[in-house]
C-alpha cells in the first residue's frame, strides 16, 4: 500500500482567534461572557465570525466552518496546493491515479481465493 502524501498542513498557529462579548439573545449571560468568536487566517486574511450560540466552543466551531467556506480562503488554499504540488489540482491527481493501467483488480477464483484479474 502506498503511503499517503501530505500536501499541506494548517495548524492553530496560522490563525488569530479573537473572543468578544456578543450581546443579543441570551441576556446577561452573553453580556458577561466572551462567547462571540472571530477567527482570522493570517496568510489569506480570510475571516469567520459567529455569535449565534451562548457557548464559545460552539461559536468557535461555526466560525471555523464559515472561514473555510469563504472565497478568500478557498482561493488561498487552491493557490497553495498549486505551488506545493506539481501544478496539478487535487482532482487532476485523483484522475491520474485512477487510470486503468494503475489499478489492480482482484476477483475470487473457484477455490475462493483472491487472484488478480487480467486486464
Amino acid at each position: 500500500m502506498k503511503k499517503r502524501e501530505k500536501i499541506l498542513s494548517i495548524t492553530k498557529k496560522d490563525f488569530t482567534i479573537q473572543t468578544f462579548r456578543s450581546g443579543g439573545k441570551g441576556g446577561q449571560h452573553q453580556n458577561k461572557t466572551d462567547s462571540g468568536v472571530r477567527i482570522i487566517h493570517k496568510e489569506s486574511d480570510a475571516r469567520g465570525e459567529c455569535r449565534n450560540h451562548r457557548e464559545q466552543g460552539r461559536n468557535k466551531k461555526e466560525a471555523f466552518k464559515r472561514l473555510v467556506e469563504t472565497p478568500k480562503f478557498k482561493i488561498w488554499l487552491n493557490r497553495r496546493i498549486y505551488e506545493i504540488g506539481d501544478g496539478k489540482t487535487i482532482e487532476e491527481r485523483v484522475d491520474e491515479q485512477l487510470k486503468p493501467e494503475k489499478l489492480k483488480i482482484e476477483i475470487k477464483d473457484d477455490e475462493n481465493k483472491w487472484v488478480e484479474k487480467p486486464m
